[in-house]
């Protein structure tokens, strides 16, 4: 569910409470989101506020000392308050955040989370019965220690009046969906160029967690395939050909993939491209025969039988989909 739709009568006033260890590149980012569209639609569209727990400055990641203007406690009435860490060891007084949500007066309070934020979001027990994600570090960690909360692996995630976001490049995408709920997708497509964006990655799309972090950084040679495999998506390889780059027999490296990945080299490889054209066909308008053939399909109706056979759907009807999507929630 998207957040409440901007009055337009006052800016939408937005909180950013700075947690030890936040990172310095998360709030740029996010608070560069805002002003830039405030430049774009020429008004006052946001507000950003820089809060700390006591409103002393914040040492943030890397040790920069960063002044802000509030304690969290003096904020005043607020349409979203965005807790920033980057940290779930250090000391944080999760009450007052509970206390400040609670007595915000406003039951259509946004309370977002960037980075490691949803950690403390769910300590101050403001995410039970929510579904939300945190930087691939800490899934395991958030999974295990509130398992009230639904997390997920996607870049970011908007359940009701609660959000969070894995912070880093994701932060970009999040902050832009924010900006897209209030003034529109095609609004949000002119911002994103501001920030010479490729494409706006949706929320359900998965974070990149890093192939030795799912299977242990012990099978450096099952690493080493699949890294190829995502560099040759265009031309793809054929087993035996990465079995002989990677230096393992095509047996080994059939072993390894059913043991750590529980398919076989082929049917990996082939999920990596279809999902590639997938991303391609939802972000960019490419036509689908490019797409086939920069996904590595030798013709049109080769990588239209083998999409619907994987995804129960065409790649045009894809294209469709999405596109009526796009428009439903730009309205």
């Amino acid at each position: 569910m998207a957040p409440p739709k901007m009055q337009a009568s006052r800016p939408l006033r937005y909180g950013f409470l700075l947690l030890p260890n936040a990172s310095m590149a998360d709030f740029a980012i996010a608070s560069e989101v805002l002003t830039c569209a405030n430049q774009l639609a020429e008004n006052r569209c946001f507000e950003c506020l820089s809060l700390s727990p006591d409103g002393q400055p914040v040492t943030l990641l890397g040790g920069q000392r960063l002044p802000v203007e509030l304690p969290l406690s003096h904020a005043p009435r607020l349409d979203a308050l965005f807790v920033l860490s980057s940290d779930t060891h250090c000391e944080v007084n999760t009450d007052e955040i509970s206390r400040a949500v609670n007595q915000s007066g406003n039951d259509k309070l946004l309370v977002a989370a960037i980075g490691c934020g949803s950690y403390w979001l769910a300590r101050a027990g403001l995410l039970t019965g929510f579904r939300a994600t945190i930087h691939w570090q800490e899934i395991g960690r958030l999974s295990e220690d509130y398992p009230e909360v639904i997390v997920s692996s996607n870049l970011f995630e908007i359940d009701r009046t609660r959000a969070s976001c894995a912070g880093g490049a994701a932060t970009l995408d999040f902050m832009i969906s924010l900006v897209s709920s209030h003034l529109g997708g095609e609004f949000a497509a002119r911002l994103s160029e501001r920030f010479s964006m490729e494409r706006i990655r949706p929320g359900n799309e998965r974070q990149r967690i890093p192939l030795a972090t799912r299977i242990g950084g012990s099978q450096p040679k099952l690493t080493e395939a699949v890294s190829l495999m995502e560099a040759n998506i265009e031309e793809p390889l054929s087993t035996d050909d990465i079995a002989f780059y990677v230096g393992v027999s095509r047996r080994q490296l059939e072993r390894l993939f059913k043991q750590y990945l529980n398919t076989v080299p082929s049917k990996y490889y082939l999920e990596l491209r279809l999902n590639r054209a997938r991303q391609l066909l939802q972000q960019t308008s490419k036509s689908i025969v490019q797409i086939g053939l920069a996904c590595g399909f030798s013709s049109g109706p080769h990588f239209s039988s083998t999409y619907r056979n994987h995804f129960n759907i065409t790649p045009r009807e894809e294209r469709a989909q999405h596109a009526n999507q796009h428009s439903e929630h730009s309205l």
